[in-house]
């Protein structure tokens, strides 16, 4: 895996903040969507979670599984508030200067009080990533993150459906393996073909949001050559946290800056493996003939192409 983007991520649990008025509770709380996200960007090497489990008790189990540990902090006033999000800071802030391979801090809170930590973490060269739910999450706290992942309580139906999924998708293989390669290619090639329509008229009803507009055109216009995708994803995501385009009705960013391309906003040329974008007027690549300029008939092809006359000079 490539090492920039293999990034180690420490992540830490404010879990009375993510369990108190956000839709989640201590007994249906799902850290697997979270993880998922996660290890997406890189290897969670150290999970964290501050609270006073006396309270949160049906939680224990399930966190335990993804190998979280549970830091107890019982209540420190009389009027129940407990100190979880001070050891939280002291932590995260220690194992910053003790572990420098350790890039990356995901912080589960949507507090506004976890800004200092932020400020200091991104200070020291840290990247952030905030996670929480929508609905109970600070905008101050968004703006400080690096990136913010907001997290939804999945319904009992979700769950079904996902067991089902992987359910069949186990009695597929086992058949696959039974009955030979060409049945479970069929099976696929359906599959495909009742997900291609899905797909299409979902496409239909996404749209490209303002900020992605704005900052490819403000790339391409500063640009001397192809610009990077993720060059402009990053880009994205400095200016607004929260970004997901998922959120606007694509599937990936790549499919998203294809409806860019039909609509005539950049155009998206390939150099090597590696995808490019340029601005809507920028002239194709010229094709590299390396191999073809050794002998003397690809020289006289260019000296023929020459002699045509340059659009320019009709007008």
């Amino acid at each position: 895996m490539d090492d920039k983007t293999d990034h180690r991520i420490a992540l830490f649990l404010d879990f009375e903040n993510l369990v108190t008025n956000t839709g989640f509770s201590a007994a249906n709380f799902d850290l697997q969507p979270a993880m998922d996200r996660l290890l997406e960007r890189g290897k969670v090497v150290f999970r964290r979670a501050y609270c006073d489990w006396s309270r949160f008790k049906e939680a224990k189990g399930n966190l335990h599984e993804f190998g979280v540990e549970l830091i107890d902090v019982p209540p420190s006033t009389r009027s129940g508030k407990n100190g979880a999000d001070m050891r939280l800071v002291i932590d995260a802030l220690e194992l910053c200067y003790a572990r420098e391979h350790i890039d990356t801090f995901a912080i589960a809170s949507g507090d506004s009080d976890f800004c200092p930590l932020a400020y200091k973490l991104r200070e020291n060269g840290r990247q952030l990533i905030g996670l929480a739910v929508k609905e109970a999450t600070s905008p101050l706290f968004v703006k400080a993150c690096d990136e913010f992942i907001y997290l939804r309580p999945r319904t009992r139906a979700e769950k079904e459906k996902e067991k089902e999924k992987r359910a069949h998708e186990h009695e597929e293989g086992g058949r696959g393996r039974k009955q030979g390669k060409g049945h479970g290619a069929g099976e696929r090639q359906a599959k495909e073909q009742a997900h291609g329509g899905k797909g299409k008229a979902e496409a239909s009803k996404a749209e490209v949001p303002d900020i992605v507009l704005e900052v490819v055109q403000r790339l391409l216009s500063r640009a001397t050559g192809p610009v990077n995708p993720s060059l402009i994803k990053e880009t994205i995501v400095r200016k607004e946290p929260d970004f997901d385009e998922r959120d606007h009705g694509f599937s990936t960013f790549a499919k998203l800056l294809a409806a860019m391309e039909q609509d005539g906003l950049l155009k998206r040329v390939q150099q090597g493996r590696q995808w490019y974008v340029v601005g809507p007027d920028a002239a194709p690549p010229e094709p590299q003939g390396r191999g073809r300029n050794r002998g003397a008939a690809p020289a006289e092809e260019e000296e023929e192409e020459e002699v045509y006359p340059d659009p320019v000079d009709d007008f």
